[in-house]
């Protein structure tokens, strides 16, 4: 290693010291005073014996002659512990010391080490996985910056005709060109609310290209991706709720108007954590409340579209997407079910 020779490192066998200690100064000390009272006190207590009347000598023996000898051990024992106490605080500090220089080292050597151990291996790819994921997410930023995005993988032809399109923003008597556009396919709109999982998500990126030329669609793909960067904010991530998913039928409910604790099965989101954060920054954050009820109402309409023309498992599978999972979150907070 390489300062295996700095002065602070651990010499070669200190943690085997345990059982090579001699006796210290104090020990010593205490050992000669030991014989020494006990030499004379035992010389003053046995001549004295005969005059002493009954049993009253032995006890004059232990109290004089054996109870300072005790004490003296008891010192001397206390010495000795807070000796070693300080030798194994020393060494502890040493020790400390040495995994700690080995660890800088190792961090300085390990990209040039072939060898280099699992542990260190797993957390680069975990790095470069987080660095797609926020690649993704600087994608979705925004409705602009997800179309311009979607825009690079599309071949020169289809953005010719994308151009084209949308330099004709109406036809005569004011038909809006998009009014000729075909319906957004419930499959399209499901994956687009769910967002591409990575940078290489091409279907999920699809899906979002053609949920984002239907206008309403869009609007709630940018409310969505507004709450979930706000969230991520606080460390809220849809990927780690768990929800309790509410039955299609319950949907449909909501779908038809049906407000308050006839439809609280769809706050299905039990985190604590996630709920208690979200509630405080709802009440604090004027912005994040903005967005929350923004979304909210957004949501609401767009699912009474959807679900008139969505069949049991269309409404099963649309539940399960992070968009679903952000209205589950903050409508329970907002108390949309209560």
């Amino acid at each position: 290693m390489a300062d295996s020779n700095d002065s602070r490192s651990a010499p070669l066998g200190m943690y085997d010291q345990g059982g090579k200690r001699r006796l210290a100064g104090i020990e010593i000390a205490a050992l000669v005073a030991s014989l020494l009272w006990l030499v004379l006190s035992g010389g003053y207590v046995f001549a004295l014996g005969p005059a002493i009347p009954g049993g009253l000598g032995f006890v004059l023996a232990v109290m004089v002659v054996f109870l300072p000898v005790a004490m003296i051990c008891v010192a001397a024992m206390t010495a000795r512990a807070s000796r070693v106490m300080r030798e194994e605080s020393t060494r502890l500090q040493t020790a400390i010391e040495a995994i700690r220089k080995s660890y800088l080292t190792q961090a300085q050597t390990g990209r040039n080490d072939p060898s280099a151990s699992t542990l260190a291996r797993k957390l680069d790819e975990i790095a470069a996985a987080q660095r797609k994921i926020e690649t993704t997410l600087a994608m979705l930023g925004s409705t602009r910056a997800a179309q311009a995005a979607i825009q690079q993988a599309q071949s020169p032809a289809t953005l010719t005709e994308v151009a084209a399109t949308e330099d004709q923003p109406a036809l005569s008597l004011g038909t809006p060109a998009e009014a000729l556009e075909p319906p957004l396919a419930h499959a399209d709109f499901i994956r687009a609310l769910n967002f591409p999982d990575t940078a290489e998500d091409l279907e999920g990126f699809a899906a979002l290209r053609r949920a984002l030329k239907d206008r309403p669609a869009a609007q709630l793909i940018q409310a969505s991706q507004d709450v979930l960067t706000l969230l991520s904010q606080d460390g809220i991530y849809m990927d780690d709720l768990r929800p309790d998913l509410a039955r299609p039928e319950v949907w449909r409910e909501f779908a038809r108007g049906t407000r308050g604790r006839a439809v609280a099965a769809l706050g299905g989101v039990r985190d604590r954590a996630s709920l208690a954060l979200s509630s405080g920054r709802m009440k604090q954050d004027a912005i994040f409340r903005d967005a929350a009820h923004h979304f909210l109402r957004l949501y609401d309409r767009a699912f009474v579209r959807f679900a008139e023309t969505a069949s049991d498992s269309e409404i099963a599978e649309l539940s399960n997407t992070r968009t679903a999972r952000a209205f589950m979150l903050l409508g329970r907070v907002a108390g949309a079910f209560d």
